[in-house]
Protein backbone atom coordinates (compact mmCIF):
# COMPACT_ATOMS: atom_id res chain seq x y z
CA UNK A 1 0.00 0.00 0.00
CA UNK A 2 1.53 3.54 -1.05
CA UNK A 3 1.94 5.49 1.93
CA UNK A 4 2.13 9.40 2.04
CA UNK A 5 5.71 10.73 1.21
CA UNK A 6 5.97 11.97 5.27
CA UNK A 7 3.72 9.49 7.27
CA UNK A 8 3.18 11.53 10.64
CA UNK A 9 2.74 9.18 13.77
CA UNK A 10 0.29 9.56 16.95
CA UNK A 11 2.74 10.07 19.36
CA UNK A 12 5.10 7.44 18.57
CA UNK A 13 2.21 5.10 16.95
CA UNK A 14 2.24 4.53 13.56
CA UNK A 15 -1.39 3.26 12.18
CA UNK A 16 -1.60 0.68 9.24
CA UNK A 17 -4.91 1.79 9.04
CA UNK A 18 -6.20 5.69 8.57
CA UNK A 19 -9.44 4.84 10.95
CA UNK A 20 -9.99 4.92 14.00
CA UNK A 21 -13.67 3.71 15.87
CA UNK A 22 -16.05 4.83 18.85
CA UNK A 23 -17.62 2.12 20.61
CA UNK A 24 -21.01 3.75 21.80
CA UNK A 25 -24.18 3.13 20.41
CA UNK A 26 -23.66 -0.35 19.30
CA UNK A 27 -26.83 -2.58 19.68
CA UNK A 28 -24.71 -5.60 21.20
CA UNK A 29 -20.77 -6.13 22.16
CA UNK A 30 -20.87 -8.92 19.74
CA UNK A 31 -21.69 -6.33 17.21
CA UNK A 32 -19.63 -3.81 18.39
CA UNK A 33 -16.67 -6.65 18.32
CA UNK A 34 -17.73 -8.03 14.55
CA UNK A 35 -17.90 -4.17 13.57
CA UNK A 36 -14.23 -3.46 14.69
CA UNK A 37 -12.62 -6.71 13.04
CA UNK A 38 -14.25 -5.71 10.06
CA UNK A 39 -12.58 -2.62 9.91
CA UNK A 40 -9.63 -3.05 11.26
CA UNK A 41 -9.49 0.21 13.22
CA UNK A 42 -6.29 -0.26 15.78
CA UNK A 43 -7.27 2.76 18.24
CA UNK A 44 -10.83 2.76 20.18
CA UNK A 45 -11.90 5.43 22.17
CA UNK A 46 -14.18 4.74 25.15
CA UNK A 47 -15.95 7.64 27.36
CA UNK A 48 -15.25 7.17 31.29
CA UNK A 49 -18.31 7.88 31.62
CA UNK A 50 -20.56 5.91 29.39
CA UNK A 51 -18.55 2.86 29.40
CA UNK A 52 -17.10 2.38 32.94
CA UNK A 53 -20.27 1.43 34.59
CA UNK A 54 -20.39 -1.70 31.60
CA UNK A 55 -17.95 -4.18 33.30
CA UNK A 56 -15.22 -6.06 33.27
CA UNK A 57 -17.41 -7.49 30.05
CA UNK A 58 -16.74 -4.77 28.23
CA UNK A 59 -12.76 -4.82 29.01
CA UNK A 60 -12.44 -8.04 28.27
CA UNK A 61 -13.95 -7.55 24.91
CA UNK A 62 -11.72 -4.77 24.33
CA UNK A 63 -8.37 -5.79 25.46
CA UNK A 64 -9.20 -9.15 22.89
CA UNK A 65 -9.61 -7.31 20.21
CA UNK A 66 -6.19 -6.03 20.53
CA UNK A 67 -6.73 -1.89 19.98
CA UNK A 68 -5.09 0.65 21.31
CA UNK A 69 -7.85 2.52 24.07
CA UNK A 70 -8.41 6.49 23.63
CA UNK A 71 -10.24 7.33 26.53
CA UNK A 72 -12.20 10.50 25.61
CA UNK A 73 -13.89 13.21 28.30
CA UNK A 74 -17.30 13.16 26.75
CA UNK A 75 -19.59 14.64 28.39
CA UNK A 76 -17.13 17.72 29.95
CA UNK A 77 -18.10 21.29 29.83
CA UNK A 78 -15.69 22.80 31.62
CA UNK A 79 -11.83 22.99 31.66
CA UNK A 80 -11.92 21.41 35.26
CA UNK A 81 -14.22 18.68 34.55
CA UNK A 82 -12.37 17.53 31.59
CA UNK A 83 -9.38 17.55 33.50
CA UNK A 84 -10.49 15.65 36.43
CA UNK A 85 -11.93 13.22 33.85
CA UNK A 86 -8.60 12.79 32.36
CA UNK A 87 -6.50 12.57 35.42
CA UNK A 88 -9.48 9.51 36.47
CA UNK A 89 -8.86 8.07 33.13
CA UNK A 90 -5.31 7.65 32.64
CA UNK A 91 -5.62 5.94 36.48
CA UNK A 92 -8.36 3.24 35.02
CA UNK A 93 -6.60 2.88 31.46
CA UNK A 94 -3.50 3.23 32.28
CA UNK A 95 -2.62 5.21 29.34
CA UNK A 96 -1.58 9.22 28.95
CA UNK A 97 -3.15 8.91 25.94
CA UNK A 98 -6.60 11.15 26.25
CA UNK A 99 -9.24 12.34 23.49
CA UNK A 100 -9.73 15.94 25.16
CA UNK A 101 -13.61 17.18 24.72
CA UNK A 102 -14.97 20.97 26.27
CA UNK A 103 -18.11 21.14 24.93
CA UNK A 104 -19.00 24.94 24.73
CA UNK A 105 -22.75 24.22 23.50
CA UNK A 106 -25.06 21.68 24.19
CA UNK A 107 -26.98 21.72 20.86
CA UNK A 108 -24.20 21.98 18.41
CA UNK A 109 -21.49 20.39 20.78
CA UNK A 110 -19.32 22.45 19.57
CA UNK A 111 -15.81 22.54 21.39
CA UNK A 112 -15.08 25.46 23.84
CA UNK A 113 -12.09 26.89 22.56
CA UNK A 114 -11.22 28.74 25.98
CA UNK A 115 -11.82 25.96 28.05
CA UNK A 116 -10.03 23.46 25.42
CA UNK A 117 -6.61 25.55 25.32
CA UNK A 118 -7.13 25.69 29.19
CA UNK A 119 -7.31 22.21 29.77
CA UNK A 120 -4.57 21.26 27.01
CA UNK A 121 -2.23 23.44 28.68
CA UNK A 122 -2.86 21.73 32.19
CA UNK A 123 -2.95 18.32 30.49
CA UNK A 124 0.52 18.41 28.34
CA UNK A 125 1.71 20.23 31.62
CA UNK A 126 1.48 16.66 33.37
CA UNK A 127 2.70 14.51 30.45
CA UNK A 128 -0.81 13.69 29.20
CA UNK A 129 -0.50 12.90 25.26
CA UNK A 130 -3.74 15.66 24.19
CA UNK A 131 -5.92 14.96 20.84
CA UNK A 132 -7.97 17.66 21.48
CA UNK A 133 -11.32 17.72 19.81
CA UNK A 134 -11.88 21.28 18.22
CA UNK A 135 -12.69 23.09 15.25
CA UNK A 136 -10.96 23.93 11.78
CA UNK A 137 -9.94 27.65 13.53
CA UNK A 138 -6.39 27.86 12.77
CA UNK A 139 -5.80 30.55 15.89
CA UNK A 140 -6.88 28.00 18.37
CA UNK A 141 -4.79 25.40 16.86
CA UNK A 142 -1.96 27.24 16.76
CA UNK A 143 -2.68 27.56 20.53
CA UNK A 144 -3.24 24.25 21.09
CA UNK A 145 0.23 23.49 19.29
CA UNK A 146 2.14 26.20 21.72
CA UNK A 147 0.25 24.06 24.57
CA UNK A 148 2.29 20.93 24.07
CA UNK A 149 -0.17 18.88 21.48
CA UNK A 150 1.33 16.77 18.46
CA UNK A 151 -2.11 15.75 17.27
CA UNK A 152 -5.14 17.86 16.04
CA UNK A 153 -8.89 16.47 15.79
CA UNK A 154 -10.59 18.99 14.01
CA UNK A 155 -14.61 18.44 13.55
CA UNK A 156 -15.85 17.47 9.91
CA UNK A 157 -19.46 18.54 11.48
CA UNK A 158 -21.39 18.72 14.54
CA UNK A 159 -21.18 14.94 16.38
CA UNK A 160 -23.42 12.41 14.85
CA UNK A 161 -24.70 15.02 12.50
CA UNK A 162 -23.82 12.60 9.50
CA UNK A 163 -22.81 15.93 7.41
CA UNK A 164 -19.51 15.29 5.86
CA UNK A 165 -17.28 18.12 5.70
CA UNK A 166 -18.87 21.68 6.39
CA UNK A 167 -16.09 23.37 5.66
CA UNK A 168 -13.43 21.87 3.48
CA UNK A 169 -11.33 25.12 2.76
CA UNK A 170 -11.02 25.40 6.49
CA UNK A 171 -9.62 21.92 6.89
CA UNK A 172 -7.32 22.36 4.00
CA UNK A 173 -5.82 25.56 5.20
CA UNK A 174 -5.68 24.30 8.85
CA UNK A 175 -3.68 21.07 7.36
CA UNK A 176 -1.62 23.28 4.92
CA UNK A 177 -0.69 25.43 8.22
CA UNK A 178 0.92 22.60 9.93
CA UNK A 179 2.75 20.18 7.93
CA UNK A 180 3.87 18.27 11.24
CA UNK A 181 1.28 17.91 13.18
CA UNK A 182 -0.78 14.58 12.65
CA UNK A 183 -4.77 15.23 12.09
CA UNK A 184 -7.86 13.36 12.81
CA UNK A 185 -11.14 14.63 10.96
CA UNK A 186 -13.27 13.82 13.94
CA UNK A 187 -16.94 14.18 14.40
CA UNK A 188 -19.88 14.52 11.10
CA UNK A 189 -18.75 12.11 8.84
CA UNK A 190 -21.88 10.12 7.76
CA UNK A 191 -20.60 8.11 4.66
CA UNK A 192 -17.81 6.53 3.65
CA UNK A 193 -17.34 9.31 0.67
CA UNK A 194 -16.96 11.51 3.50
CA UNK A 195 -14.02 9.39 5.26
CA UNK A 196 -12.13 9.30 1.52
CA UNK A 197 -12.64 13.17 0.78
CA UNK A 198 -11.39 14.12 4.48
CA UNK A 199 -8.25 11.36 3.56
CA UNK A 200 -7.80 13.30 0.07
CA UNK A 201 -6.91 16.62 1.47
CA UNK A 202 -4.39 15.26 3.41
CA UNK A 203 -5.38 14.03 6.81
CA UNK A 204 -3.56 11.19 8.47
CA UNK A 205 -6.94 9.42 9.84
CA UNK A 206 -10.61 9.75 10.19
CA UNK A 207 -12.60 8.77 13.79
CA UNK A 208 -16.55 7.79 13.63
CA UNK A 209 -19.01 6.52 16.08
CA UNK A 210 -22.44 6.87 14.69
CA UNK A 211 -22.10 6.13 11.40
CA UNK A 212 -20.93 2.71 11.86
CA UNK A 213 -22.98 1.66 15.26
CA UNK A 214 -26.29 2.88 13.94
CA UNK A 215 -25.73 1.82 10.55
CA UNK A 216 -28.28 -1.21 9.54
CA UNK A 217 -25.08 -3.27 9.14
CA UNK A 218 -22.76 -2.22 11.61
CA UNK A 219 -20.20 -4.55 10.51
CA UNK A 220 -20.48 -3.95 7.30
CA UNK A 221 -20.27 0.03 7.22
CA UNK A 222 -16.95 -0.38 9.12
CA UNK A 223 -15.33 -2.42 6.64
CA UNK A 224 -16.89 0.43 3.66
CA UNK A 225 -15.33 3.27 5.72
CA UNK A 226 -11.86 1.60 5.77
CA UNK A 227 -11.75 0.74 2.53
CA UNK A 228 -12.51 3.92 1.17
CA UNK A 229 -10.18 5.34 4.10
CA UNK A 230 -7.50 4.16 2.58
CA UNK A 231 -8.48 5.13 -0.81
CA UNK A 232 -8.94 8.26 0.27
CA UNK A 233 -5.31 8.04 1.47
CA UNK A 234 -3.27 6.12 -1.05
CA UNK A 235 -5.06 8.87 -3.60
CA UNK A 236 -3.12 11.99 -1.76
CA UNK A 237 -0.08 10.03 -1.65
CA UNK A 238 -0.05 9.33 -5.70
CA UNK A 239 -0.57 13.05 -6.32
CA UNK A 240 -4.49 13.47 -7.16
CA UNK A 241 -4.71 15.81 -10.69
CA UNK A 242 -5.97 19.45 -9.97
CA UNK A 243 -9.65 20.48 -11.21
CA UNK A 244 -9.93 22.58 -14.47
CA UNK A 245 -11.65 25.45 -15.89
CA UNK A 246 -11.32 23.82 -19.37
CA UNK A 247 -11.82 20.51 -21.15
CA UNK A 248 -8.51 19.10 -22.56
CA UNK A 249 -8.00 16.06 -24.63
CA UNK A 250 -7.02 13.22 -23.67
CA UNK A 251 -6.22 12.08 -26.82
CA UNK A 252 -3.43 14.43 -28.90
CA UNK A 253 -5.14 16.12 -31.89
CA UNK A 254 -1.36 16.13 -33.87
CA UNK A 255 -1.58 13.54 -36.84
CA UNK A 256 -5.20 13.98 -36.18
CA UNK A 257 -6.34 13.68 -40.59
CA UNK A 258 -8.47 17.11 -41.60
CA UNK A 259 -10.69 16.66 -44.43
CA UNK A 260 -11.89 19.31 -46.46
Amino acid sequence: MTQPATPRDFYGTRLSRPLMLGTAQYPSPAILEAAFRASGAEIATVSLRREAGQGQAFWDLIKALGVRVLPNTAGCFSAREAITTARMARELFETDWIKLEVIGDADTLQPDPFGLIEAAETLCAEGFKVFPYTTEDGIIAARLVEAGCRVLMPWGAPIGSGMGLNNRYGLRALREAFPDIAMVVDAGLGRPSHAAEAMELGFDAVLLNTAVAQAGDPAAMARAFALAAEAGRDAFAADMMAPRDMARPSTPVIGKAWLD
